[in-house]
């Protein structure tokens, strides 16, 4: 998948409505992310791994 452009730099991005953080390597439904987008609900993490969204309270999305 394309990564939105807010989030070109980006693998992992976060919803904060949700809670739930998507792996843009591997996520398939562009749907969702550009709804994230629009409402500016994302969030990209530092450093930009999967146990640091974790850390802050994020689980990883499943399709």
């Amino acid at each position: 998948m394309q990564r939105p452009g807010r989030f070109e730099h980006t693998r992992y991005l976060g919803d904060k409505r949700t809670q739930l953080v998507y792996d843009l390597d591997v996520w398939t439904e562009p749907g969702i992310i550009d709804d994230i987008v629009a409402t500016n609900s994302g969030i990209c993490f530092g450093p930009d791994t999967l146990p640091e969204a974790r850390n802050r309270g994020y689980r990883l999305a499943t399709a």
